[in-house]
């Protein structure tokens, strides 16, 4: 089995002081799987809201302090940068966006129900795709507070003492995100990102102020990229550090193995704990089939790892184990679900 894991010891000491900490750095397969038969991916923006309500939308972006384009440039940024990451995966022969004529949104930051499958069917059959990415919903709400500053400005005359209007706008990013598959007739993702941005400005009143914050657009167009790219990267594995405990304490052999560990010589600690498989001590044999299984997951081996957990409870009664056992086979199921993400 291939080793998909970095081992790295922690100096921290569990307070029963029998048993020390390690974490492994382990690859996770990908939170969303995309079936085999998907080749070809299109993108679809949602965002413009339907005939029927882009009077209330427009109504809602006057009151949600929205710039002009604001929404409508959020989103491009958002459906490039979905576009530029699922390029950038071989998973798929072919990328393509789809303008969303027919495929509007309630709007007013309203979160869509889906779309009908006979409209997928359709939208994925006129532009041969096999899956449809979309952005559900992209939408920006602004709040806007004032405080008045105290200012001091050095003229010809000397140093003026004034005030200043500040302006503190605080502006939250909404996006929501779907995959379609028509074929299985699957949602197979449906997740909202949500970032917020604060933006300040002064001026000598209100007003003067507040207009100097409407150049927020670059900035709401990069979360909107980057939400972008964030959902794409659904579709990749990802590291996560997950921690394990070995016992130190009960003979000489785990006292020298505990050394030899600590420098990084995990296969001379593994000979040490094995010939303590094999102690008269049921207490002692236990703790050092559990080391065995703790040296088989770094090695790779998961299946070893569960089978000397396995005798480490069922034959000594170590209580660890049975957690342990548990905590292996769900590697092993994440792990066959990886290679299984792989082969595509």
């Amino acid at each position: 089995m291939k080793k998909l894991i970095v081992i790295c010891l922690s100096a921290a000491l569990l307070c029963s002081c029998k048993m020390n900490e390690l974490y492994i750095n382990v690859i996770q397969p990908a939170p969303v799987t995309i079936p085999s038969y998907i080749k070809n991916a299109g993108i679809i923006d949602r965002n413009d809201p339907s005939d029927a309500t882009k009077g209330l939308d427009a109504v809602d972006k006057v009151i949600s302090l929205e710039g002009a384009n604001l929404d409508k440039e959020g989103a491009a940024a958002s459906v490039a940068g979905l576009n530029d990451e699922l390029a950038a995966n071989d998973r798929f022969s072919e990328v393509v966006i789809i303008p969303a004529s027919k495929a509007k949104s309630p709007g007013m930051g309203m979160y869509p129900p889906p779309l009908d499958w006979e409209t997928v069917n359709r939208i994925c059959t006129e532009n041969k795709v096999d899956a449809l990415f979309s952005l559900e919903l992209f939408d920006t709400d602004s709040k806007i507070s004032y405080q008045v500053r105290k200012s001091e400005g050095k003229t010809i005359l000397g140093v003026i003492t004034g005030y200043e209007q500040q302006a503190d706008m605080l502006t939250t990013v909404k996006t929501g995100w779907r995959i379609y598959d028509p074929a299985g007739k699957n949602i197979l993702d449906e997740i909202n990102i949500t970032k917020d941005l604060v933006f300040s400005a002064r001026g000598l009143t209100p007003v003067i102020a507040a207009a100097a914050l409407i150049d927020r657009k670059e900035a709401v167009k990069q979360v909107g990229n980057m939400a972008g790219v964030t959902f794409a990267q659904r579709l990749l594995p990802y590291k996560i550090r997950v921690y394990r405990d070995y016992y130190v304490k009960g003979t000489d052999n785990f006292e020298m193995a505990m050394r030899k560990a600590r420098t990084g010589n995990w296969d001379e600690a593994g000979q040490l704990w094995k010939k303590e498989t094999s102690n008269p001590g049921a207490k002692i044999a236990g703790r050092a089939c559990y080391n065995m299984a703790i040296i088989s997951e770094i090695d790779g081996f998961l299946d070893v790892a569960i089978e000397w957990a396995r005798k480490a409870y069922e034959d000594y009664n170590n209580k660890p184990a049975l957690k342990y056992i548990r905590v292996l086979e769900g590697r092993k199921a994440d792990l066959m679900l990886l290679e299984e993400q792989q082969e595509y």
